[in-house]
């Protein structure tokens, strides 16, 4: 029998069952220059490399016990009766002339659909025909297997960290003695050691009780605070299609550092202030009348112990910003959101939100289910999600092919019709844009609004932004 899923995981299976067009899976697209000798991996060696490899993630082998947990029983992670590579790895073509408009455009429909429940819970999809001989690998992982923060997901194992590569068979066995093997002391970029989760939260209660005690009473808080001061109304939020599109916007993270050493704050203080200076752009343009309180995102944070740096589950909690959506100049909404970031740095927020889920986990998976439906099955708590995630700075390869960007996908839960996921690699700053077709069909102005938003905080002296290409989302 395999690990029981904690409350956290069982939450984002619950979210689903909330409203049929939320989709609780991450993901993302890994963009690679052409093969050293020119052209694609086959669809067929994608899978044996997938067939070598997937003992790194034995989870990825592994299925749900049942499609759901009951009120009383959990759900466990079962191995998968008949686990084969072929049903998940698949082959797309992108059409013609294969530019940014098509790519969005596909995964926008590669993501709109669900992940089945009796198989192990991701699908990867080599995707080729992008311009300039370019070719994509596309995830998708279902949130409970996986989340986002840990950034960890079967694309990320077929990573290596030179362009020769050991072929699979040639790669030394899983350390199965350690949780995590030494980062960086061979070809992987992901170490393959995974691990038990560590003690739930009943343990930690009963060696800390001081400690605990202030953690409930920082729950409290939040709930009270949540209850009392809820989310502001807004067109952000609202019935969904259950279809999505995509837009991306990509800048330098050089110049986003250098905004950063100018104004002060820290980098996650660019990526709010932009995202908060893109929003407001986007409903002036909708001819919205703005807020009178700001904006709340849920911005997710790792909570993870160093040594689980890349475990599998979810080991998080959330922190909810304000965005001063309402303010035009663009450095008072910095000063703003520095300020904000500073205050909940000092406050309870942090713990509160994880003692939530910490005493739903005493308690049985009905707990989680009520539990999920009141923080993230409706629009009260917050307005939209914001996740930053600081990936490698190095450069990466899969088949001896360099690794030249990521486009990142956040999940949109029920009534939030827009969500942001950031992330870093190589030099590149990346916002990936997921937003329902039908509810916001505007998604590139959004795109247009950060990016104003950055040209408008950068250094006056600098000269134009090191960026790619002009974004452009599919319509």
């Amino acid at each position: 029998m395999g690990g029981r899923l904690s409350m956290l995981d069982t939450m984002f299976l619950e979210l689903e069952q909330v409203d049929e067009t939320a989709h609780m899976h991450i993901g993302a697209a890994l963009i690679f220059d052409p093969l050293p000798h020119g052209g694609t991996p086959d669809v067929g060696a994608l899978r044996d490399y997938v067939r070598g490899r997937v003992e790194m993630l034995p989870r990825f082998a592994q299925q749900l016990s049942g499609p759901r947990a009951g009120p009383l029983t959990w759900l466990t992670w079962e191995p998968a009766q008949a686990f084969d590579p072929d049903v998940h790895v698949h082959h797309a073509t992108l059409p013609a002339p294969g530019d940014e408009a098509e790519l969005h455009e596909w995964l926008g429909d590669f993501w709109s659909h669900r992940l089945d429940r009796h198989r192990p819970l991701w699908e990867l999809t080599l995707l080729d025909g992008l311009e300039r001989g370019r070719w994509a690998l596309a995830t998708k992982t279902h949130h409970c297997l996986a989340d986002g923060v840990g950034s960890l997901d079967i694309g990320y194992v077929l990573l290596d960290a030179s362009a020769e590569a050991l072929p699979p068979h040639a790669q030394p066995p899983p350390d199965r003695d350690n949780e995590l093997a030494e980062h960086g002391n061979g070809r992987f970029w992901l170490s393959p050691g995974l691990a038990l989760r560590g003690a739930r939260a009943g343990v930690g209660a009963a060696l800390h009780p001081h400690e605990s005690l202030d953690r409930v009473r920082a729950a409290v808080e939040l709930i009270v605070r949540e209850e009392v001061i809820g989310a502001p109304r807004s067109s952000l939020n609202g019935p969904m299609s259950g279809t999505r599109h995509f837009a991306t916007v990509r800048l330098s993270l050089a110049d986003v550092k250098a905004t950063k050493r100018r104004l002060g704050g820290t980098v996650n203080d660019v990526v709010l202030a932009l995202c908060a200076g893109g929003l407001r752009h986007l409903l002036l343009t909708r001819g919205e009348e703005l807020p009178g309180s700001d904006l709340r995102a849920q911005v997710p944070v790792n909570i993870r112990s160093q040594d689980r740096e890349h475990a599998l589950g979810n080991e998080l909690t959330s922190l909810f910003v304000e965005l001063p959506v309402s303010e035009a100049d663009p450095l008072e909404r910095y000063r703003r959101v520095v300020e904000r970031a500073e205050q909940l740095k000092a406050g309870s927020q942090r713990a509160g939100g994880k003692t939530i889920v910490d005493l739903a986990d005493m308690g049985p998976p009905l707990a989680g289910a009520l539990l999920a439906r009141s923080m993230f099955g409706d629009t009260r708590m917050f307005n939209l999600t914001i996740t930053n995630v600081p990936g490698p700075q190095q450069r990466l390869y899969a088949f001896g092919a360099p690794l030249v960007g990521v486009l990142p996908l956040v999940p949109l839960f029920a009534g939030h019709t827009i969500g942001i996921a950031v992330l870093t690699y190589a030099g590149q700053m990346v916002f990936g844009l997921n937003a329902d077709r039908m509810a916001a069909p505007d998604v590139a102005v959004l795109a247009e609004g950060i990016t104003r938003s950055f040209s408008e905080l950068r250094p006056p002296e600098a000269k134009r932004p090191r960026r790619l290409p002009a974004v452009r989302a599919a319509s």
